[in-house]
């Protein structure tokens, strides 16, 4: 059985390790692995918190070039007696569901996928987030910032979920001038959209040549070629699930506006937490606004500080209930109308 990379940490108390048995936690990434700069790396980022919280003892683990041994490297760990299996990413989803009914003494994490008719007694528990009202919050930002009217999306995997980051961008920018306009593109149809930063290179070039002047990718590792091409036309742009501005070069940092914050390590650190207290329950949990699930950066002081009084209004009334953002392509449609009168 082949693994492409794994590492083990163990928790230690002082200098000796306990004798006591530690709960055994397991992360599986997915394509792209560990030093994204994005998705995978805020569940990393989630897991190293509860190490250092936690008496755990964690292993975690990436696919293959194409991601075609996910369920392998579940089974895996299963085998090996992880009590708490996280799967990072909605790709898993089939993975997770066969593991876990052979596994049933595993519990499974499983974040951004949905397995339906899940209780709190399954050994199933699907972690979701509401992208579309941080998205919603960036795109605000960026009709705000843009001066030529006119802003881009870049996509990774053209699929419902990373759709429903566009049409909260799309909302939120409405929102504040109805006159702007959002040009759209994805990178593919498969999971290596991901990781394809020259690809998404290239279409941050041309969405400057139509005359984009800020531009967000909700596209995995192939969001780094996003930020290198927009700090090579010296045009804004955000980026998406950790603070990409941490992480951007010297020379790209100024025009990281913000990023779409998806706390990916809040709900895996979250997750642990239950279990290790003995609060483990099955079924579904949704990461929003209200609970700081999803947000945006303010890293770049400099760019933000303008227009955050104006975003925080907004992002109140998300939360109240006043604005509904839309998560899809017909709720944005009638969004849109709405917005028309």
């Amino acid at each position: 059985m082949v693994v492409v990379f794994a590492a083990s940490v163990f928790a230690l108390s002082g200098c000796q390790r306990e004798e006591a048995v530690k709960n055994k936690i397991g992360l599986v990434f997915d394509i792209g692995g560990r030093g994204d700069l994005s998705f995978n790396d805020s569940a990393y980022a989630g897991l190293e918190r509860a190490m250092a919280d936690f008496d755990i003892e964690a292993t975690y683990l990436e696919p293959g070039e194409g991601g075609e041994n996910r369920e392998e490297l579940l089974r895996t760990l299963a085998e090996e007696g992880y009590e708490l299996i996280f799967a990072v990413g909605f790709l898993f989803t089939d993975a997770v569901i066969s593991a876990a009914a052979d596994f049933p003494e595993s519990k499974f994490a499983l974040i951004d996928g949905y397995v339906p008719d899940l209780t709190a007694d399954s050994n199933i528990v699907c972690l979701g987030f509401a992208e579309h009202e941080g998205s919603f919050l960036v795109g605000a930002a960026a009709a705000l910032k843009s001066e030529t009217g006119k802003i881009g999306f870049v996509g990774g995997m053209n699929i419902p979920l990373i759709q429903k980051f566009e049409a909260g961008y799309r909302a939120g920018a409405a929102y504040v001038n109805p006159d702007i306009e959002v040009v759209v593109n994805y990178i593919g149809s498969t999971g290596e959209a991901f990781k394809n930063p020259q690809a998404g290179r290239e279409l941050a070039l041309a969405q400057c040549d139509q005359g984009c002047d800020v531009i967000y990718h909700a596209s995995g590792a192939s969001g780094i070629g996003v930020i290198a091409a927009c700090a090579e036309r010296e045009t804004w742009v955000i980026g998406v699930d950790s603070d990409q501005y941490l992480t951007a070069s010297d020379e790209e940092k100024p025009f990281v506006l913000t990023s779409m914050l998806k706390r990916v390590d809040v709900s895996v650190y979250e997750t642990i937490k239950a279990f290790v207290e003995g609060n483990y329950e099955g079924g579904y949990k949704t990461f929003d606004l209200s609970v700081d699930g999803v947000g945006y950066s303010v890293s770049n002081e400099a760019a933000i500080a303008d227009i955050q009084d104006q975003l925080e209004e907004i992002k109140a009334k998300i939360v109240d209930g006043t604005v509904v953002v839309p998560t899809n392509y017909e709720e944005l449609d009638a969004f849109l109308a709405e917005l028309g009168g």
